[in-house]
């Protein structure tokens, strides 16, 4: 189900603020920018002198828009290659699919690595690459996917071990 009458920025800081919310639930130290937004990261969470970066990235389509951006030529490979260039490894991806139009439903979210999205991005569509991150797609007969399904892992669902995961891999 989609959500209605929603504008995207509105999405966005809905993310934000979940988000947020999500990593202070964990026990982490949570700060959020004030002002531009920085191009890498919207805030950034530390436990002890652990600390990283995380982009919010919300969405009520099922998908995210991610490497559009630096395609060229079809180059779907290359796009993502150039997209994972412009992070530090110490930069994660929160991604949050408002699934439902009931204010109540929580948000699915999912935390990977710039390289764990790269690697993804690749992968899709066997292998011919893409700019859009799917939680899950069923490519039809007339696709170059055809046959396959495109799904985001399943670790890669919040959770505090995934954070911990994140945080020593880093």
């Amino acid at each position: 189900m989609k959500l209605i009458d929603v504008a995207s920025y509105h999405i966005g800081v809905a993310a934000e603020a979940i988000t947020a919310g999500l990593f202070a639930r964990c026990g982490y130290d949570v700060s959020v920018q004030y002002g531009a937004n920085q191009p890498e990261y919207d805030l950034m969470i530390a436990k002890g002198p652990r600390l990283l970066k995380v982009s919010v990235k919300g969405t009520k389509e099922a998908d995210w828009g991610l490497t559009q951006g630096h395609l060229k030529n079809a180059d779907y490979q290359k796009a993502a290659d150039d997209w994972l260039k412009a992070h530090s490894e110490r930069t994660i991806y929160s991604l949050v699919l408002f699934y439902s139009d009931k204010p109540a439903v929580m948000p699915r979210v999912y935390l990977a690595t710039p390289g764990e999205v790269a690697e993804r991005l690749k992968a899709t569509a066997k292998g011919r690459g893409d700019t859009i991150l799917h939680e899950k797609k069923v490519w039809t007969e007339r696709a170059h996917g055809a046959g396959t399904i495109e799904k985001i892992p399943s670790f890669w669902k919040f959770s505090s071990a995934r954070i911990e995961h994140l945080m020593k891999s880093a």
